[in-house]
């Protein structure tokens, strides 16, 4: 079963690239990190996951579904910054 799946996934900001082209399965039972250099595209893709963002091309979607923040109460994140919690 592909738990994540994005399919010639592309983010710009502006002129820059985010995200660019991105081909990415993650299935049932896999472990799946990323690692790469300030500006690879990591935080991009996170956030295009989690809804926080819209990609600009392409097609990602979680369990089988596209992903929109409505559909997305089965995934865990713990971001780097504490200010996305309003609460705290």
């Amino acid at each position: 079963m592909e738990i994540i799946k994005a399919s010639g996934l592309t983010k710009y900001y502006g002129k820059s690239r985010g995200v660019e082209n991105l081909d990415l399965v993650v299935e049932k039972g896999d472990f799946f990190g990323f690692v790469g250099p300030n500006g690879a595209g990591k935080s991009t893709f996170i956030r295009i996951l989690m809804g926080y963002i819209m990609h600009n091309a392409g097609e990602i979607s979680v369990f089988g579904e596209p992903v929109n923040r409505d559909n997305l109460n089965r995934i865990g994140y713990v971001p780097s910054e504490i200010n996305i919690y309003s609460s705290l």
